[in-house]
């Protein structure tokens, strides 16, 4: 009788177990799905593609499709740095779609490291362009001395494959550039970025590998310039001097080095909209958006304030294009991977305003 007692409370005690365990296990998934919606919640707008990890989108219209040009980001093992060596890009993979919301093809690689001479390592953040029945890839790539240079490539084919010139562009330095073709058909390049880009370390034109590994490190003086070139008619190369990008506040007066919300750091770009050239850049280590604008592409420039506040991610790098008589912004954070190596290309609708200013978009909604 006793035995039967024991066994009946070992059973009973065995089904409470049993229960509560299911009851925790339910309650586990519920928290995750419901930690899921929450994460997908807080982010204005969803990862173009999850295959692979992208950014720094240039996005351009050809032949009525949309061709996004980012960088293809990948896990190099590297411990993250101010120079950016974690940023160790061995390709590109060019994405295309027919519109916004519709599906996304992710191209075979159109450029390798291995398939340019002069590359040591490092595909950063590249641009595209057409002319002349051609279309040319522009890539920043660090030289066999460890030096940022600027290359191009030819494809007649908007996805590539692309084939690299045996030299990078001569006079070019730095990274990150934007080609932008006016409406007279003159095309420029905007380039330029501080601390891993190596800016700072071309003073008057000559490069510098002792030199500061952040900025000018002069508060008190005009900050660091983004600069412009126009490009030769052939697009292969530069045509005419390297100018400053010059970015002036309200009253007229430079940004300073020490004004970090509103100065250039990286990530230039450039389009124009009722007549007006609008600079877009980012700056940097306080990742904001900001844009100015001019009556020429040459400047000087117009500071008209932040666009953008910070994504989710260390950087904020982006591209604004006209699709069907809409304007958008493609841009990244790291909503996939949550490490700001591994990053995800995103678009949303961008809005131009009366005063000249662009409506402020916040990329997390939270």
């Amino acid at each position: 009788m006793n035995l039967n007692i024991k066994r009946q409370s070992a059973l009973a005690i065995a089904l409470i177990v049993a229960l509560g365990s299911s009851c925790q296990e339910n309650k586990k998934h519920a928290e995750e799905k419901e930690t899921s919606k929450t994460a997908q919640k807080q982010y204005l707008s969803e990862p173009l593609v999850k295959e692979i990890y992208t950014a720094d989108p240039s996005a351009h219209v050809f032949n009525g499709k949309i061709y996004i040009y980012p960088s293809h980001d990948v896990e190099s093992g590297v411990k993250e740095n101010d120079n950016g060596d974690h940023f160790d890009m061995k390709d590109y993979r060019i994405l295309s779609m027919d519109s916004i919301g519709g599906k996304v093809t992710i191209h075979e690689p159109a450029l390798s490291v291995k398939d340019i001479p002069w590359a040591g390592r490092q595909l950063w953040a590249p641009d595209a362009a057409y002319k002349n029945g051609m279309y040319y890839l522009y890539f920043p790539v660090k030289d066999k001395n460890d030096v940022f240079r600027i290359g191009v490539a030819t494809s007649k084919d908007p996805a590539g494959p692309f084939k690299a010139a045996k030299e990078p562009i001569e006079g070019s330095f730095s990274i990150d550039p934007a080609v932008f073709t006016d409406t007279d058909g003159s095309s420029y390049m905007y380039f330029g970025g501080i601390w891993g880009g190596q800016l700072q370390r071309w003073k008057d034109g000559k490069y510098d590998p002792n030199g500061s590994k952040t900025d000018s490190q002069q508060e008190n003086e005009p900050a660091l310039s983004a600069k412009v070139v126009k490009l030769s008619k052939d697009m292969m190369a530069f045509d005419g001097k390297v100018k400053d990008v010059v970015i002036l506040d309200p009253q007229g007066k430079p940004l300073l080095t020490k004004d970090h919300d509103r100065r250039f750091f990286e990530g230039a770009w450039m389009h124009k909209y009722n007549g007006k050239y609008y600079f877009t850049y980012s700056t940097g280590d306080t990742h904001f958006l900001a844009s100015a604008i001019s009556d020429s592409p040459w400047g000087p420039f117009k500071y008209q304030g932040t666009f953008m506040i910070p994504v989710e991610g260390w950087t904020t790098h982006h591209s604004i294009v006209e699709i069907k008589g809409k304007w958008y912004i493609f841009y990244h954070d790291t909503q996939l991977s949550g490490k700001t190596h591994l990053r995800n290309v995103k678009v949303t609708e961008l809005h131009h305003l009366k005063d000249g200013t662009i409506e402020l978009i916040k990329p997390n909604k939270d």
